[in-house]
Protein backbone atom coordinates (compact mmCIF):
# COMPACT_ATOMS: atom_id res chain seq x y z
CA UNK A 1 0.00 0.00 0.00
CA UNK A 2 2.77 2.36 0.75
CA UNK A 3 4.43 1.55 -2.50
CA UNK A 4 1.16 2.42 -4.22
CA UNK A 5 0.55 5.93 -2.73
CA UNK A 6 4.43 6.52 -3.07
CA UNK A 7 3.73 6.43 -6.82
CA UNK A 8 0.47 7.88 -7.18
CA UNK A 9 2.01 10.89 -5.03
CA UNK A 10 4.05 11.88 -8.36
CA UNK A 11 2.14 12.21 -11.18
CA UNK A 12 5.31 11.79 -14.09
CA UNK A 13 6.97 9.07 -12.18
CA UNK A 14 3.27 7.33 -12.87
CA UNK A 15 3.24 8.43 -16.45
CA UNK A 16 6.82 7.40 -17.13
CA UNK A 17 5.92 3.66 -15.67
CA UNK A 18 3.26 3.10 -17.78
CA UNK A 19 4.07 4.83 -20.86
CA UNK A 20 3.06 2.60 -23.39
CA UNK A 21 5.48 1.45 -26.31
CA UNK A 22 5.15 2.13 -29.81
CA UNK A 23 2.14 -0.32 -30.90
CA UNK A 24 3.91 -3.24 -31.86
CA UNK A 25 1.71 -3.30 -35.72
CA UNK A 26 3.22 -0.34 -36.44
CA UNK A 27 6.68 -1.18 -35.70
CA UNK A 28 6.54 -4.44 -37.91
CA UNK A 29 4.76 -2.43 -40.52
CA UNK A 30 8.32 0.02 -40.30
CA UNK A 31 10.53 -2.72 -40.66
CA UNK A 32 8.75 -4.89 -43.05
CA UNK A 33 8.75 -1.96 -45.78
CA UNK A 34 12.20 -1.45 -44.78
CA UNK A 35 13.19 -4.93 -45.97
CA UNK A 36 10.45 -4.53 -49.13
CA UNK A 37 12.43 -1.72 -50.90
CA UNK A 38 15.40 -3.08 -51.05
CA UNK A 39 14.50 -6.56 -52.03
CA UNK A 40 12.26 -5.07 -54.76
CA UNK A 41 15.05 -2.67 -56.07
CA UNK A 42 17.46 -5.81 -56.41
CA UNK A 43 14.84 -7.32 -58.83
CA UNK A 44 12.77 -4.95 -60.52
CA UNK A 45 15.73 -3.73 -62.89
CA UNK A 46 16.55 -6.88 -64.65
CA UNK A 47 13.16 -7.04 -66.16
CA UNK A 48 14.08 -3.56 -67.87
CA UNK A 49 17.83 -4.74 -69.08
CA UNK A 50 16.37 -5.08 -73.21
CA UNK A 51 14.35 -1.84 -72.30
CA UNK A 52 17.11 -0.06 -71.28
CA UNK A 53 19.87 -1.58 -73.76
CA UNK A 54 17.66 0.48 -76.20
CA UNK A 55 16.85 3.59 -74.68
CA UNK A 56 20.30 4.27 -74.40
CA UNK A 57 21.49 2.47 -77.62
CA UNK A 58 24.07 0.50 -75.25
CA UNK A 59 24.82 -3.21 -75.16
CA UNK A 60 23.91 -5.78 -73.02
CA UNK A 61 27.22 -6.08 -71.47
CA UNK A 62 27.26 -2.23 -70.42
CA UNK A 63 23.51 -2.09 -69.02
CA UNK A 64 23.91 -4.92 -66.87
CA UNK A 65 25.92 -2.88 -64.76
CA UNK A 66 22.38 -1.56 -63.79
CA UNK A 67 22.04 -4.19 -62.24
CA UNK A 68 25.88 -4.95 -60.65
CA UNK A 69 26.16 -1.45 -59.84
CA UNK A 70 23.27 -2.09 -56.94
CA UNK A 71 24.53 -5.50 -56.28
CA UNK A 72 28.04 -4.18 -55.50
CA UNK A 73 27.36 -1.48 -53.17
CA UNK A 74 25.09 -2.81 -51.17
CA UNK A 75 27.44 -6.40 -50.60
CA UNK A 76 30.66 -4.25 -50.12
CA UNK A 77 29.11 -1.75 -47.50
CA UNK A 78 26.74 -3.45 -45.94
CA UNK A 79 28.83 -4.65 -42.94
CA UNK A 80 30.43 -1.21 -42.73
CA UNK A 81 26.71 0.46 -42.24
CA UNK A 82 25.78 -2.01 -40.09
CA UNK A 83 28.92 -0.87 -37.26
CA UNK A 84 28.50 2.59 -38.19
CA UNK A 85 24.12 2.72 -36.64
CA UNK A 86 25.89 0.80 -33.91
CA UNK A 87 27.91 3.73 -33.41
CA UNK A 88 26.25 6.74 -34.38
CA UNK A 89 22.52 5.40 -33.48
CA UNK A 90 20.31 2.91 -35.80
CA UNK A 91 17.45 4.96 -36.27
CA UNK A 92 19.14 8.08 -37.20
CA UNK A 93 21.10 6.19 -39.76
CA UNK A 94 18.20 4.05 -41.06
CA UNK A 95 16.14 7.36 -42.12
CA UNK A 96 18.87 8.46 -43.47
CA UNK A 97 19.44 5.70 -45.48
CA UNK A 98 15.54 5.60 -46.51
CA UNK A 99 16.17 9.10 -47.84
CA UNK A 100 19.03 8.21 -49.84
CA UNK A 101 17.99 5.36 -51.09
CA UNK A 102 14.15 7.40 -52.43
CA UNK A 103 16.49 10.30 -53.51
CA UNK A 104 18.55 7.87 -55.33
CA UNK A 105 15.44 6.19 -56.91
CA UNK A 106 14.61 9.83 -58.07
CA UNK A 107 17.49 10.23 -59.49
CA UNK A 108 17.36 6.74 -61.53
CA UNK A 109 13.85 7.90 -63.20
CA UNK A 110 15.50 11.12 -64.83
CA UNK A 111 18.53 9.80 -65.72
CA UNK A 112 19.38 11.43 -68.91
CA UNK A 113 22.25 8.88 -70.10
CA UNK A 114 23.56 5.66 -69.08
CA UNK A 115 26.51 6.46 -67.08
CA UNK A 116 23.89 8.91 -65.08
CA UNK A 117 21.61 5.64 -64.13
CA UNK A 118 24.70 3.95 -63.27
CA UNK A 119 26.12 5.77 -60.68
CA UNK A 120 22.49 6.57 -59.62
CA UNK A 121 21.91 3.06 -58.71
CA UNK A 122 24.79 2.58 -56.89
CA UNK A 123 23.70 5.24 -54.77
CA UNK A 124 20.78 3.92 -54.31
CA UNK A 125 22.85 0.40 -52.98
CA UNK A 126 23.84 2.27 -50.81
CA UNK A 127 20.34 3.54 -48.93
CA UNK A 128 19.64 -0.35 -49.51
CA UNK A 129 22.57 -1.90 -47.85
CA UNK A 130 21.34 0.94 -44.62
CA UNK A 131 18.27 -1.13 -44.89
CA UNK A 132 19.38 -4.21 -44.98
CA UNK A 133 22.22 -3.99 -42.67
CA UNK A 134 19.68 -2.15 -39.74
CA UNK A 135 16.46 -3.95 -40.43
CA UNK A 136 16.97 -7.07 -38.25
CA UNK A 137 18.96 -5.08 -35.70
CA UNK A 138 16.07 -3.28 -35.18
CA UNK A 139 14.00 -6.95 -34.26
CA UNK A 140 15.81 -7.41 -31.23
CA UNK A 141 15.44 -4.37 -29.71
CA UNK A 142 12.09 -2.88 -30.67
CA UNK A 143 10.16 -6.53 -30.51
CA UNK A 144 9.76 -8.96 -27.76
CA UNK A 145 11.84 -11.63 -27.18
CA UNK A 146 9.03 -14.25 -27.21
CA UNK A 147 7.71 -12.52 -30.95
CA UNK A 148 11.58 -12.23 -32.24
CA UNK A 149 11.30 -15.94 -34.50
CA UNK A 150 7.27 -14.80 -35.84
CA UNK A 151 9.39 -11.19 -36.55
CA UNK A 152 12.34 -12.25 -38.64
CA UNK A 153 9.73 -15.14 -40.29
CA UNK A 154 7.56 -11.65 -41.25
CA UNK A 155 11.09 -9.93 -43.29
CA UNK A 156 11.90 -13.07 -44.83
CA UNK A 157 8.33 -13.31 -46.01
CA UNK A 158 8.72 -9.38 -46.86
CA UNK A 159 12.49 -9.71 -48.73
CA UNK A 160 10.43 -12.77 -50.76
CA UNK A 161 7.69 -10.73 -52.06
CA UNK A 162 9.48 -7.60 -53.36
CA UNK A 163 11.92 -10.72 -54.85
CA UNK A 164 8.96 -12.12 -56.63
CA UNK A 165 7.03 -8.57 -57.53
CA UNK A 166 9.82 -6.75 -58.53
CA UNK A 167 9.77 -8.51 -62.55
CA UNK A 168 5.99 -8.65 -63.00
CA UNK A 169 5.75 -4.87 -61.03
CA UNK A 170 8.69 -3.75 -63.56
CA UNK A 171 7.15 -5.72 -66.93
CA UNK A 172 3.98 -3.67 -65.63
CA UNK A 173 5.23 -0.65 -65.31
CA UNK A 174 7.41 -0.51 -68.19
CA UNK A 175 4.74 -1.74 -70.39
CA UNK A 176 2.49 1.30 -69.38
CA UNK A 177 4.43 4.28 -67.71
CA UNK A 178 8.12 3.76 -69.33
CA UNK A 179 11.49 2.40 -68.00
CA UNK A 180 11.39 5.28 -65.41
CA UNK A 181 8.29 4.04 -63.63
CA UNK A 182 9.29 1.12 -62.09
CA UNK A 183 12.49 3.63 -60.20
CA UNK A 184 10.07 6.63 -59.72
CA UNK A 185 7.89 4.04 -57.67
CA UNK A 186 9.84 4.01 -54.74
CA UNK A 187 9.24 8.00 -54.16
CA UNK A 188 5.89 7.16 -52.51
CA UNK A 189 6.96 4.50 -50.37
CA UNK A 190 10.43 5.79 -49.50
CA UNK A 191 8.47 8.75 -47.89
CA UNK A 192 6.50 6.31 -46.21
CA UNK A 193 8.75 4.36 -44.85
CA UNK A 194 10.41 7.30 -43.84
CA UNK A 195 7.79 8.79 -41.54
CA UNK A 196 7.05 5.20 -39.91
CA UNK A 197 10.49 4.57 -39.28
CA UNK A 198 10.82 7.95 -37.91
CA UNK A 199 7.47 7.61 -35.69
CA UNK A 200 7.37 3.98 -34.62
CA UNK A 201 10.83 2.75 -34.49
CA UNK A 202 13.08 3.28 -30.78
CA UNK A 203 14.66 6.07 -30.53
CA UNK A 204 18.70 6.40 -30.58
CA UNK A 205 20.05 6.54 -26.97
CA UNK A 206 22.33 9.30 -26.46
CA UNK A 207 26.50 8.20 -25.70
CA UNK A 208 28.72 11.38 -24.93
CA UNK A 209 31.10 11.54 -27.73
CA UNK A 210 34.27 10.83 -25.04
CA UNK A 211 32.61 7.38 -24.30
CA UNK A 212 32.10 6.34 -27.71
CA UNK A 213 34.41 3.84 -30.13
CA UNK A 214 35.77 5.39 -33.40
CA UNK A 215 34.91 3.75 -36.69
CA UNK A 216 37.82 1.40 -38.02
CA UNK A 217 38.04 3.88 -41.68
CA UNK A 218 40.88 1.39 -42.44
CA UNK A 219 39.33 -1.86 -42.01
CA UNK A 220 36.50 -0.28 -43.59
CA UNK A 221 38.06 0.78 -46.53
CA UNK A 222 40.27 -2.89 -46.91
CA UNK A 223 37.03 -4.89 -46.17
CA UNK A 224 35.04 -2.96 -49.01
CA UNK A 225 37.62 -3.77 -51.59
CA UNK A 226 38.12 -7.10 -51.19
CA UNK A 227 34.17 -7.66 -51.30
CA UNK A 228 33.94 -5.81 -54.43
CA UNK A 229 36.82 -7.80 -55.88
CA UNK A 230 35.45 -10.94 -54.75
CA UNK A 231 32.08 -10.06 -56.51
CA UNK A 232 33.42 -8.49 -60.10
CA UNK A 233 35.65 -11.77 -59.97
CA UNK A 234 32.31 -14.08 -60.10
CA UNK A 235 30.02 -11.89 -62.18
CA UNK A 236 32.55 -10.57 -64.68
CA UNK A 237 33.25 -12.34 -68.03
CA UNK A 238 29.83 -13.85 -68.46
CA UNK A 239 30.78 -17.59 -67.16
CA UNK A 240 34.43 -17.62 -68.62
CA UNK A 241 36.83 -17.31 -65.83
CA UNK A 242 39.59 -15.25 -67.74
CA UNK A 243 42.56 -13.69 -66.28
CA UNK A 244 40.99 -10.42 -64.84
CA UNK A 245 39.32 -13.05 -62.87
CA UNK A 246 41.85 -14.64 -62.03
CA UNK A 247 43.66 -11.09 -60.81
CA UNK A 248 40.21 -9.98 -58.63
CA UNK A 249 40.34 -13.62 -56.71
CA UNK A 250 44.02 -13.16 -55.52
CA UNK A 251 43.60 -9.24 -54.99
CA UNK A 252 40.60 -10.78 -53.01
CA UNK A 253 42.92 -13.37 -50.86
CA UNK A 254 45.52 -10.11 -50.53
CA UNK A 255 42.98 -7.74 -49.35
CA UNK A 256 41.67 -10.57 -47.12
CA UNK A 257 44.62 -11.31 -45.58
CA UNK A 258 45.53 -7.53 -45.02
CA UNK A 259 42.03 -6.95 -43.49
CA UNK A 260 42.17 -9.52 -40.79
CA UNK A 261 46.19 -7.92 -40.03
CA UNK A 262 44.24 -4.15 -39.28
CA UNK A 263 41.29 -5.79 -37.44
CA UNK A 264 43.93 -8.12 -35.20
CA UNK A 265 45.60 -4.63 -34.39
CA UNK A 266 42.78 -1.91 -34.35
CA UNK A 267 41.14 -0.18 -31.17
CA UNK A 268 37.77 -0.41 -32.39
CA UNK A 269 37.47 -3.23 -35.32
CA UNK A 270 35.00 -2.56 -37.75
CA UNK A 271 34.32 -6.42 -37.04
CA UNK A 272 35.21 -8.05 -33.84
CA UNK A 273 37.55 -10.92 -34.72
CA UNK A 274 37.07 -12.97 -31.54
CA UNK A 275 33.52 -13.05 -32.10
CA UNK A 276 34.33 -15.31 -35.23
CA UNK A 277 35.63 -17.66 -32.98
CA UNK A 278 32.59 -18.25 -31.01
CA UNK A 279 31.74 -21.96 -33.01
CA UNK A 280 27.96 -20.87 -33.04
CA UNK A 281 28.22 -17.61 -34.73
CA UNK A 282 30.70 -18.92 -37.22
CA UNK A 283 29.04 -21.94 -37.93
CA UNK A 284 25.70 -19.78 -38.73
CA UNK A 285 27.60 -17.82 -41.00
CA UNK A 286 28.89 -20.19 -43.01
CA UNK A 287 25.65 -22.51 -43.28
CA UNK A 288 23.48 -19.04 -44.34
CA UNK A 289 26.11 -18.83 -47.26
CA UNK A 290 25.87 -22.33 -48.20
CA UNK A 291 22.02 -21.91 -48.65
CA UNK A 292 22.15 -19.14 -50.37
CA UNK A 293 24.21 -20.62 -52.77
CA UNK A 294 21.94 -23.34 -53.18
CA UNK A 295 18.82 -20.94 -53.43
CA UNK A 296 20.59 -19.52 -56.45
CA UNK A 297 20.78 -22.80 -57.78
CA UNK A 298 17.14 -23.19 -58.34
CA UNK A 299 17.20 -19.21 -60.29
CA UNK A 300 20.28 -20.25 -62.12
CA UNK A 301 19.41 -23.94 -63.49
CA UNK A 302 15.70 -24.13 -63.25
CA UNK A 303 14.99 -22.64 -66.78
CA UNK A 304 17.14 -23.97 -68.39
CA UNK A 305 15.94 -27.63 -67.11
CA UNK A 306 12.04 -26.21 -67.72
CA UNK A 307 12.81 -24.90 -71.25
CA UNK A 308 15.32 -27.35 -72.47
CA UNK A 309 14.13 -30.92 -71.26
CA UNK A 310 10.66 -29.73 -70.84
CA UNK A 311 10.00 -28.28 -73.28
CA UNK A 312 7.90 -25.45 -72.01
CA UNK A 313 7.03 -21.95 -73.67
CA UNK A 314 8.18 -18.51 -71.84
CA UNK A 315 5.14 -18.00 -69.95
CA UNK A 316 5.20 -21.53 -68.51
CA UNK A 317 9.17 -21.23 -67.42
CA UNK A 318 7.51 -17.86 -65.82
CA UNK A 319 4.89 -19.54 -64.22
CA UNK A 320 6.69 -22.45 -62.49
CA UNK A 321 9.80 -20.15 -61.39
CA UNK A 322 7.60 -18.25 -59.56
CA UNK A 323 6.24 -20.85 -57.29
CA UNK A 324 9.78 -20.87 -55.50
CA UNK A 325 9.53 -17.08 -54.18
CA UNK A 326 5.59 -17.20 -54.02
CA UNK A 327 5.95 -20.11 -51.26
CA UNK A 328 8.78 -18.59 -49.37
CA UNK A 329 6.56 -15.68 -49.00
CA UNK A 330 3.81 -17.64 -47.88
CA UNK A 331 6.04 -19.81 -45.61
CA UNK A 332 7.66 -17.25 -43.60
CA UNK A 333 5.28 -16.27 -41.10
CA UNK A 334 4.45 -19.72 -40.26
CA UNK A 335 8.29 -20.65 -39.68
CA UNK A 336 8.78 -17.90 -37.59
CA UNK A 337 6.06 -18.49 -35.24
CA UNK A 338 7.26 -22.65 -35.32
CA UNK A 339 10.78 -21.07 -34.29
CA UNK A 340 9.08 -19.30 -31.12
CA UNK A 341 7.49 -22.48 -30.27
CA UNK A 342 9.85 -25.26 -31.19
CA UNK A 343 13.48 -23.40 -30.65
CA UNK A 344 16.04 -22.12 -32.62
CA UNK A 345 18.11 -24.84 -33.19
CA UNK A 346 15.53 -27.91 -33.75
CA UNK A 347 14.10 -25.55 -36.52
CA UNK A 348 17.60 -24.59 -38.18
CA UNK A 349 18.26 -28.38 -38.27
CA UNK A 350 14.22 -29.18 -39.50
CA UNK A 351 14.99 -26.63 -42.42
CA UNK A 352 18.16 -28.01 -43.20
CA UNK A 353 17.15 -31.80 -43.68
CA UNK A 354 14.00 -30.68 -45.22
CA UNK A 355 16.54 -28.35 -48.01
CA UNK A 356 18.81 -31.45 -48.65
CA UNK A 357 15.35 -34.05 -49.19
CA UNK A 358 14.42 -31.24 -51.41
CA UNK A 359 17.52 -31.04 -53.80
CA UNK A 360 17.76 -35.21 -53.28
CA UNK A 361 14.39 -35.14 -55.51
CA UNK A 362 15.04 -32.51 -57.58
CA UNK A 363 18.35 -34.64 -58.77
CA UNK A 364 16.49 -37.69 -58.36
CA UNK A 365 13.04 -36.90 -60.57
CA UNK A 366 12.54 -37.76 -63.85
CA UNK A 367 11.78 -35.85 -66.85
CA UNK A 368 9.00 -38.21 -67.16
CA UNK A 369 6.84 -36.26 -64.54
CA UNK A 370 7.00 -32.80 -65.89
CA UNK A 371 6.17 -29.60 -64.01
CA UNK A 372 5.37 -31.00 -61.62
CA UNK A 373 8.23 -33.13 -60.57
CA UNK A 374 10.06 -29.79 -60.84
CA UNK A 375 7.88 -27.69 -58.71
CA UNK A 376 6.96 -30.06 -56.31
CA UNK A 377 10.41 -30.40 -55.03
CA UNK A 378 11.27 -26.76 -55.47
CA UNK A 379 7.96 -25.99 -52.75
CA UNK A 380 9.98 -28.50 -50.37
CA UNK A 381 13.29 -26.56 -51.02
CA UNK A 382 12.15 -22.88 -50.67
CA UNK A 383 9.62 -23.62 -47.63
CA UNK A 384 12.62 -25.01 -45.22
CA UNK A 385 14.85 -22.29 -46.72
CA UNK A 386 12.23 -19.96 -45.33
CA UNK A 387 12.17 -21.51 -42.00
CA UNK A 388 15.83 -22.07 -42.00
CA UNK A 389 16.41 -18.31 -42.74
CA UNK A 390 13.99 -17.66 -39.53
CA UNK A 391 15.43 -20.16 -37.45
CA UNK A 392 18.98 -19.23 -38.17
CA UNK A 393 18.36 -15.02 -38.15
CA UNK A 394 16.68 -15.68 -34.58
CA UNK A 395 19.80 -17.49 -32.99
CA UNK A 396 22.07 -15.48 -34.37
CA UNK A 397 20.30 -12.09 -33.40
CA UNK A 398 18.95 -12.95 -29.97
CA UNK A 399 22.48 -13.53 -28.56
CA UNK A 400 24.17 -10.10 -30.25
CA UNK A 401 25.38 -7.33 -27.53
CA UNK A 402 23.38 -4.49 -28.15
CA UNK A 403 25.92 -2.47 -29.02
CA UNK A 404 27.28 -5.62 -31.78
CA UNK A 405 23.87 -5.90 -33.59
CA UNK A 406 24.28 -3.83 -36.49
CA UNK A 407 27.25 -5.02 -37.74
CA UNK A 408 26.49 -8.80 -36.95
CA UNK A 409 23.07 -8.07 -39.00
CA UNK A 410 25.19 -6.87 -41.79
CA UNK A 411 27.45 -9.95 -41.15
CA UNK A 412 23.96 -11.93 -41.78
CA UNK A 413 23.08 -10.04 -44.75
CA UNK A 414 26.84 -10.37 -46.63
CA UNK A 415 26.86 -14.22 -45.85
CA UNK A 416 23.64 -14.68 -47.42
CA UNK A 417 24.80 -11.90 -50.91
CA UNK A 418 28.21 -13.74 -51.36
CA UNK A 419 26.28 -17.05 -51.15
CA UNK A 420 23.88 -15.55 -54.20
CA UNK A 421 26.68 -14.11 -56.44
CA UNK A 422 28.75 -17.09 -55.91
CA UNK A 423 25.67 -19.84 -56.73
CA UNK A 424 25.52 -17.52 -59.71
CA UNK A 425 28.58 -18.02 -60.77
CA UNK A 426 29.96 -21.48 -59.45
CA UNK A 427 26.37 -23.63 -59.58
CA UNK A 428 25.95 -22.16 -63.39
CA UNK A 429 29.44 -23.27 -63.65
CA UNK A 430 28.61 -26.65 -62.55
CA UNK A 431 25.78 -26.95 -64.48
CA UNK A 432 27.38 -25.97 -67.93
CA UNK A 433 29.74 -28.72 -67.48
CA UNK A 434 27.90 -31.41 -66.25
CA UNK A 435 25.63 -30.99 -69.19
CA UNK A 436 28.07 -31.19 -71.77
CA UNK A 437 26.53 -28.63 -74.15
CA UNK A 438 29.37 -25.82 -75.38
CA UNK A 439 25.83 -23.68 -75.42
CA UNK A 440 23.34 -24.88 -72.11
CA UNK A 441 20.58 -22.37 -74.12
CA UNK A 442 21.11 -24.96 -76.59
CA UNK A 443 21.73 -27.98 -74.55
CA UNK A 444 19.86 -30.81 -75.84
CA UNK A 445 16.78 -32.08 -72.93
CA UNK A 446 19.11 -34.82 -72.37
CA UNK A 447 21.97 -33.08 -71.51
CA UNK A 448 20.03 -30.32 -69.83
CA UNK A 449 18.57 -32.99 -67.55
CA UNK A 450 21.79 -34.23 -66.77
CA UNK A 451 23.04 -31.19 -65.83
CA UNK A 452 20.24 -30.58 -63.46
CA UNK A 453 20.81 -34.23 -61.48
CA UNK A 454 24.39 -33.30 -61.16
CA UNK A 455 24.00 -29.58 -60.06
CA UNK A 456 21.38 -30.57 -57.38
CA UNK A 457 23.89 -33.20 -56.20
CA UNK A 458 26.16 -30.24 -55.41
CA UNK A 459 23.75 -28.35 -53.99
CA UNK A 460 21.97 -31.35 -51.78
CA UNK A 461 25.81 -31.81 -50.56
CA UNK A 462 26.25 -28.26 -49.85
CA UNK A 463 23.30 -28.50 -47.27
CA UNK A 464 24.30 -31.39 -46.00
CA UNK A 465 27.46 -29.46 -45.09
CA UNK A 466 25.57 -26.54 -43.63
CA UNK A 467 23.35 -29.39 -41.65
CA UNK A 468 27.21 -30.22 -40.10
CA UNK A 469 28.06 -27.26 -39.36
CA UNK A 470 24.93 -26.12 -37.62
CA UNK A 471 25.21 -28.87 -35.45
CA UNK A 472 28.82 -29.09 -34.62
CA UNK A 473 28.69 -25.20 -34.19
CA UNK A 474 25.98 -26.00 -31.34
CA UNK A 475 28.19 -28.68 -30.07
CA UNK A 476 31.34 -26.64 -30.08
CA UNK A 477 29.16 -23.65 -28.42
CA UNK A 478 27.69 -25.81 -25.61
CA UNK A 479 30.51 -27.49 -24.67
CA UNK A 480 32.15 -23.79 -23.93
CA UNK A 481 29.26 -22.78 -21.83
CA UNK A 482 29.90 -25.84 -19.67
CA UNK A 483 31.33 -24.70 -16.02
CA UNK A 484 34.74 -26.02 -15.82
CA UNK A 485 36.08 -28.36 -12.29
CA UNK A 486 38.18 -26.34 -10.64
Amino acid sequence: MEFMVSISANPEVTAAAVKPGPPLGWVLASLSLCMLLPSLGTSVANVALPTLAQAFAASFQQVQWVVLAYLLATTALVVSVGRLGDLMGRRRLLMAGVLLFTAASGLCGVAPSLPWLIAARATQGVGAAVMMALTMAFVAEAVPKARTGSAMGLLGTMSAVGTALGPSLGGLLIATLGWQAIFLVNLPLGAVAFVLVRRYLPADRRVANAGRPRFDHPGTLLLVSTLVAYALAVTLGLGNFGPLNQVLLLATAVGGGLFIWAESRARSPLIRLERLRDPALSASLAANALVSTVMMSTLVVGPFYLARSLNLDTALVGLAMSAGPVVSALSGVPAGRGVDRWGQQRMTQVGLVGMAVGCAALCLVPAALGIAGYVAPLVIVTAHYALFQAANNTSVMTQVPPDQRGVVSGMLTLARNLGLVTGASVMGAVFAVASGAPDVSRASPESAASGMRVTFAVAAGLVIVALGLSLGGQALARRAARPRPC
